[in-house]
């Protein structure tokens, strides 16, 4: 009777092994890829708005600003940002009113930029100043701006 000692066997290079073999090669790719599109759909900003980066957004980040297209409100925004900047809180509010008058689409925006123009108010002017600016526009929401800036 012969032994199998000197007898090479198949075992071990089967399908099986080519299999683990690829998947060896490929399962880190795959997590490196999985983790970094993890880690750009996480607001790292602090900020509590909706806007998440995604990985198709990624591109757009490093591109120039003004190629990137920006939304109305955003840009009414820092108009009146830095109206109330250069000139006091009740231009910039008028000019909120009559932008919202000319374009309705601007309404439901118009209560957060009011707030931020509140909170930007309190920081240049302090609170009883800028309160002093209040007035009914998109339902008072620059005095709660200043309020919460306040506290």
């Amino acid at each position: 009777m012969k032994h199998s000692t000197t007898h090479t066997t198949r075992r071990g290079r089967g399908p099986a092994r080519r299999i683990g073999r690829s998947l060896a090669l490929v399962l880190p790719v795959v997590l490196v890829l999985s983790g970094t599109l993890a880690v750009t759909r996480v607001n790292w900003s602090g900020n509590p708005s909706n806007s998440v980066l995604t990985a198709s957004d990624a591109s757009l980040a490093g591109a120039p600003a003004h190629s990137r297209a920006r939304a109305p409100q955003d840009v009414l925004r820092d108009q009146l940002l830095t109206e109330l900047q250069e000139k006091d809180p009740g231009v910039a509010l008028t000019h909120l009113q009559e932008a919202v008058n000319g374009r309705p689409a601007l309404a439901r925006h118009c209560a957060s930029i009011a707030r931020t123009l509140g909170r930007a108010a309190v920081r240049i002017y302090g609170p009883s100043r800028a309160q002093s600016y209040a007035r009914p526009v998109c339902d008072t929401s620059f005095a709660s701006g200043v309020l919460a800036a306040h506290s």
